[in-house]
């Protein structure tokens, strides 16, 4: 069988780390845009026979990535895969404070991370890939603080509000198309990731939540990387990606 193209943001680190790991054990070809590169992820797609391309780039500059990504898709020949995937999953929370107390470059960073760029690496998936005549799909990792807001943390629940609503967009966009990719905006639950220890190690008095956040840690209701990046790679191969545009792993 054919192998399967994936693109994945945010592939160095956390759940983006082991659904990179999870894609090479499988084959694909794999492509990572991250601010460094991981040297056992070239060594697991060397065991397993998978080709893997890592580039380090700063998604806080994102014209420069999706220009990257649109010439790098023109080279190659879409016979040579079976399906062609971008997974929007890099995102950054600038250090935690009400807005009124926010550092202004560190707002822009974050949305820039986790807005700006998905929209402009989507459109150079969608550009690129227009002609391919095989299934495509965008699956934007969004969270529940973009469904349902918190204190604190105006910038990254505006960042995944965004992202949720231009998903919506792109896919009525690409419903009128005859080989239209299919789109969606997945909230991957609670993860035991660096941006966790970030939110419950906060002060009270920045961070009204950070208790309930805490807890989450304590009470072991937080889930592994691996098996949130499992749920998520899963989530593709449902009959019905994109139909809701806006899910859950939660409501499986």
């Amino acid at each position: 069988m054919k192998p399967q193209l994936y693109i994945l943001t945010g592939g160095s680190r956390g759940m983006g780390l082991a659904m990179a790991q999870q894609i090479l054990k499988q084959g694909h070809h794999l492509l990572t845009i991250a601010r460094q590169s991981n040297a056992d992820l070239q060594a697991l797609a060397h065991a397993h026979h998978a080709p893997l391309t890592q580039w380090q780039h700063d998604l806080a500059a994102p014209h420069a990535a999706a220009a990257q990504l649109q010439q790098w898709l023109g080279t190659l020949s879409a016979d040579t895969f079976s399906r062609a995937v971008l997974i929007n999953n890099a995102g950054a929370i600038p250090p935690i404070a009400p807005l009124s107390h926010s550092d202004w470059q560190a707002i822009s960073q974050a949305l820039r991370v986790g807005l700006e760029a998905p929209m402009l690496l989507t459109s150079a998936f969608l550009q690129a890939t227009e002609g391919w005549i095989l299934p495509r799909q965008v699956l934007n990792v969004s969270s529940g603080l973009g469904r349902r807001a918190i204190a604190s943390q105006a910038t990254y629940c505006a960042a995944k509000a965004g992202m949720d609503n231009f998903s919506a967009s792109v896919a009525l966009d690409e419903a009128a198309k005859p080989n239209g990719a299919k789109i969606c905006s997945l909230a991957p639950g609670v993860i035991d990731t660096d941006m966790q220890l970030q939110l419950r190690s906060a002060s009270e008095a920045a961070f009204p939540d950070v208790s309930r956040f805490a807890n989450l840690k304590s009470e072991g209701n937080l889930t592994s990387p691996e098996e949130a990046g499992a749920r998520v790679l899963a989530w593709l191969e449902r009959a019905d990606f994109g139909n809701p545009v806006l899910a859950d792993v939660r409501n499986a």
